[in-house]
Parts: C-alpha cells; sequence; structure tokens
C-alpha cells in the first residue's frame, strides 16, 4: 500500500504516445482517464501540476513528411501542434488551465526559477490547472531539458510536490525490456537508484517521444532526492490511476530520501547547469559546514569554460572527481588571471579584496563517484 493520504500537491508527467499516438493531431482516447484521475484528485483535495509533451507530435500532420528532419519545421510543428495539444486538454476539463512554456535556461537561473515557483503557486493558489511544456518553439541545444521526465523532476522539486507520477507504455521498470524478454520481472518498488537499475534500462519503445527509460530513471532520481514519492505506471490503462486512488501501487514505486536535499542544494545539484569547470589539486575537499571560504586561488590547476560572475560551475579533480556545484563569484577570464598568478601573495591579497571564488550558501557538495 501507499500513503497517498499525505498528498497535497503532485505532478504527473504524459508523454507524446498518449497525447497523438498516431502523429495525426491529439486524441483524447487514452487521455480521458488521466484527465477523471486529475477531476478526482482535485475532488480529495490534491492540487495537480501537469507536465505535457506532444507538442511536435499534435502538429506533425500539418508539414510534409521530407521537411520534417528540418529544426526549423520541427519548431514550427511544436507551434502549431501547442495549441491544439492545449484546446484538447482544456475541452477535458470543466476548471480554468494554464500553458507554461519553459527552457532550461529558465530552470537553471535562480531568479527565473523562484519566478516560475511563485507562478505555478498562485496558479494552483486560485485553482488553476497548470500545464507544462518544454518550450519547443525557441530551446536549442544549449537552453534545452531534452526530455519532459526530467523535466517533470524540476517542476517537481519546485513546486514542492509529494509525488511525481511518471507515465510510461509499461507498467513500470521491468529487470529487462518487456517488449523484447517475455522473462521480464516487473519491479514494484526500489529502493536505490545505482547502476543496476540505469543498466536495467533500454531505449525509447516510442517512435513518437524524447524519453525512454533511461529518463524516467534519471527523474525519479531527482525527485526522490527532495522527498519525492515517485511512480512509473503505465499510462495507457485506466487501472493503474484507480489503483493509485486506492492506496494500491499500479507500477514500479521509487522510495524518497528519509532526509531530503534542502530546496537550494537540490537546486544546485538537480537543476542548475554547469556552465565551467574548475580543476582543482588532487587532495583538495569541499565542506559545507566550512564558514571561511572554501577555494582559493592556489588550489586552482585550470579553469575550463567561459562564464560569468554568478553562473554555476563544476569544481572536480585533475581524474575526473566531480566536488561540487557552486555559484562563481568570479568571471572565467578573471579566476584564469589570478589562478596564473605565479606571486601568490599577490593572489591572495587580490581575493581577499573581492571575496571568495564560491560562498557555502551557494555550494551543492556531491558524493563521491
Amino acid at each position: 500500500m501507499i500513503n497517498n493520504s499525505k498528498w497535497k500537491r503532485i505532478v504527473i508527467k504524459v508523454g507524446s504516445a498518449l497525447i497523438a499516438p498516431h502523429k495525426q493531431g491529439c486524441s483524447s482516447h487514452y487521455l480521458l482517464s488521466i484527465a477523471q484521475f486529475i477531476v478526482r484528485c482535485r475532488t480529495q483535495g490534491i492540487q495537480v501540476v501537469l507536465v505535457s509533451s506532444g507538442s511536435v507530435a499534435a502538429g506533425s500532420h500539418l508539414f510534409p513528411e521530407h521537411e520534417k528532419s528540418n529544426i526549423a519545421v520541427k519548431k514550427a510543428m511544436a507551434a502549431a501542434g501547442q495549441t491544439e495539444m492545449m484546446a484538447t486538454w482544456d475541452k477535458l476539463f470543466d476548471f480554468p488551465s494554464a500553458q507554461i512554456l519553459l527552457t532550461h535556461a529558465d530552470l537553471r537561473d535562480r531568479e527565473r526559477y523562484v519566478s516560475v515557483r511563485e507562478t505555478v503557486f498562485s496558479l494552483l493558489d486560485h485553482g488553476v490547472l497548470p500545464i507544462i511544456n518544454e518550450n519547443d518553439t525557441v530551446t536549442t541545444d544549449k537552453l534545452k531539458v531534452g526530455d519532459n521526465d526530467n523535466l517533470s523532476a524540476m517542476v517537481a522539486a519546485a513546486a514542492d510536490a509529494d509525488a511525481l507520477i511518471i507515465c510510461s507504455d509499461v507498467d513500470g521498470l521491468y529487470n529487462k525490456n518487456p517488449h523484447t524478454h517475455d522473462d521480464a520481472k516487473l519491479l514494484s518498488w526500489v529502493a536505490d537508484i545505482d547502476e543496476d537499475i540505469y543498466a536495467m534500462a533500454g531505449g525509447a519503445t516510442s517512435d513518437v517521444g524524447t524519453g525512454g527509460m533511461k529518463t524516467k530513471i534519471q527523474a525519479a532520481e531527482k525527485a526522490v532526492s527532495h522527498g519525492i514519492d515517485t511512480f512509473i505506471i503505465n499510462g495507457f490503462t485506466e487501472l493503474s490511476f484507480n489503483m493509485l486512488l486506492d492506496g494500491k501501487n499500479p507500477g514500479t514505486h521509487f522510495q524518497p530520501f528519509e532526509k531530503p536535499m534542502k530546496e537550494d542544494v537540490h537546486w544546485m545539484t538537480h537543476t542548475s547547469k554547469a556552465q565551467g569547470e574548475v580543476i582543482v589539486e588532487d587532495n583538495f575537499e569541499i565542506q559545507l559546514d566550512q564558514e571561511s571560504q572554501q577555494l582559493t586561488s592556489d588550489e586552482i590547476v585550470a579553469v575550463k569554460g567561459d562564464f560569468s560572475v554568478g553562473d554555476t560551475i563544476l569544481v572536480r579533480k585533475g581524474d575526473g572527481t566531480k566536488l561540487a556545484k557552486a555559484r562563481s563569484n568570479y568571471s572565467s577570464c578573471l579566476l584564469s588571471f589570478i589562478a596564473d598568478q605565479d606571486d601568490q601573495r599577490f593572489a591572495s591579497e587580490f581575493q581577499e579584496k573581492t571575496g571568495p571564488i564560491i560562498s557555502e550558501k551557494n555550494i551543492a557538495v556531491l558524493e563521491k563517484s
């Protein structure tokens, strides 16, 4: 049994295969049971945030087949399909909904991330259903999350959700691909997400989506570290949603951390994207409880990438060991300059005047791997 009585807010992620299974526009065939689940949750006092893929798949039929590999045409497909997708969802509800289109740039920038949180909270407080999708019309490789599984986990963390429900085309996570192995066994629950769990994930099984089981596990890893109950369920059957409401597990339940990461540390670890790297000496260690400056110029071996003051950077050793992600108080140009100084006294005095390279309040220490 699952303790859904404590759920005050949930995020449900619906993929392209459910929205537009034949790439001939949107279909309500599989969405009716999902919509009914959302309605029943709201009736029980559970706030719902919907992360919905499907804009590209929904707009695909409007463009010639030979042009669909063109990036500009794909963006046009997303623009055309987004309105149809929203209209399809809207007609399934008798309460208002709101469209929120995001890029990774909106989430990795702390100020914009907080703004997204506030918008979602305001919509929920006024009874409006937020429907969130990646803004495929404007995203580039540098700006996109890439799949809505990981986006849903970032949204769940931002929304302080109690549960994340990821809809799939199978019942959950199997020990091997159920589409190709008759003896595949369903894992009803996962306590720890490790290399063995990732090894069970195959590629995408849908030809209209961008994610597979691997991205769903990545999303689960992000969510459980925030203390969020996470489920991978079969979104094509109404039984899955009925079981959830009855307190039963219809798929794979990923157990949340007993001691979740703090909100700002979670954001730094799982949402903010490093714009550059600082390579440090092999004997360097970072501690969160250190009151003084965390890093000095004489401990820096190299600076990689082009970043500005306030950007997130990755601090790692030369052997690749990742130590921390942190907000840099220096630009890459200035940091390279002081790190290259032969006169360490000059570098130390310079740093004393300008302040620490990274601060305790803007750092997330990573687990050693």
